[in-house]
């Protein structure tokens, strides 16, 4: 008996349209990836021959100049290990503050519930500036102290909307099954709540965590003490130091100002790739529940 092939026949035009999707979407691959290729061939390149004969897919004169320039700063291994701290410590506080008051605003027998939620919903629109939040800070105490970096982002009120929305979400049915047998407001949220919400925390986990490592204003205005400097601070002091010396030397006080203006250049596309990476080793580990998490997160208000 002759077997009849079920492979599904397409038309040319078709198979046309299939190539035509297939060459649009490289070229949107190669638009977003080409971007950040340029940055690390850049800044493994020779200043001086980047700036005479250009840079377009392999880097000219390898070298690591510029890498070797920003971590050879003076307590860059330590302002990078006080970096890490910050984000390990901020994004763990801020996943347990958050959800907490998330799961805390969804019982209906909490007394002025609505009153508090919109209260902090409104703090997203209405900020009272930066001297405010220098003075506040002072107040406190914080400044000067790791503190600083952990205690202002534990209640986030963007992540508490797109976590009590998630919750909301949950069958309330299991949360009443395990009040009947006796479990109280943490164990259930505990056991219940949190593991349910891993999608949801997961994606709050990335913003946090790529806010606190990102973050740098709060140690240029409150922090003198060296020992607590972040990474960020470095790099962004790296950049304005081979900035200043480029724009010396185009005014002329020192050498040659075309190389000198793309050493700065270098040294900030290396810092971008430096600032980069570590979100980049990250996010992998956390995206399969991201896009779950934001879709569910964001379906209500």
């Amino acid at each position: 008996m002759k077997k009849t092939s079920s492979k599904i026949k397409t038309s040319p035009q078709e198979k046309f349209l299939h190539v035509l999707n297939v060459f649009f979407l490289l070229i949107a691959v190669f638009l977003c990836v080409y971007p950040f290729y340029y940055m690390v061939i850049y800044s493994l390149s020779d200043s001086t021959r980047a700036s005479l004969e250009g840079i377009y897919f392999l880097p000219k004169g390898f070298t690591l100049d510029a890498y070797k320039m920003i971590l050879k700063k003076s307590g860059f291994g330590h302002a990078f290990l006080i970096s890490g701290a910050r984000t390990v410590i901020q994004t763990i506080l801020c996943l347990f503050g958050s959800s907490l008051f998330a799961y805390l605003v969804t019982k209906k027998d909490m007394i002025g519930r609505k009153f508090v939620y919109r209260f902090v919903v409104i703090t997203m629109y209405l900020s009272a500036g930066l001297v405010p939040y220098y003075i506040t800070m002072k107040a406190y105490h914080l400044n000067n102290t790791f503190w600083l970096y952990i205690i202002p982002g534990i209640v986030n009120a963007y992540y508490v909307i797109l976590i009590k929305t998630f919750i909301e979400q949950i069958p309330q049915s299991l949360q009443e099954s395990a009040e009947l047998d006796g479990a109280g407001f943490f164990k259930i949220y505990t056991s219940i709540i949190l593991p349910l919400s891993k999608p949801i925390l997961a994606t709050v986990a990335v913003y946090a965590s790529v806010g606190a490592w990102n973050s740098w204003q709060d140690n240029y205005l409150l922090v003198q003490n060296p020992n607590l400097q972040t990474v960020q601070l470095i790099l962004y002091n790296c950049i304005n130091q081979a900035q200043m010396l480029a724009d010396s030397m185009r005014s002329g006080q020192v050498g040659n100002a075309a190389a000198i203006s793309l050493s700065a250049d270098s040294v900030r596309m290396a810092t971008t790739i430096i600032t980069v990476i570590p979100v980049m080793l990250v996010y992998p580990f956390l995206q399969k529940y991201f896009v779950k998490g934001v879709m569910l997160g964001a379906v209500k208000g």
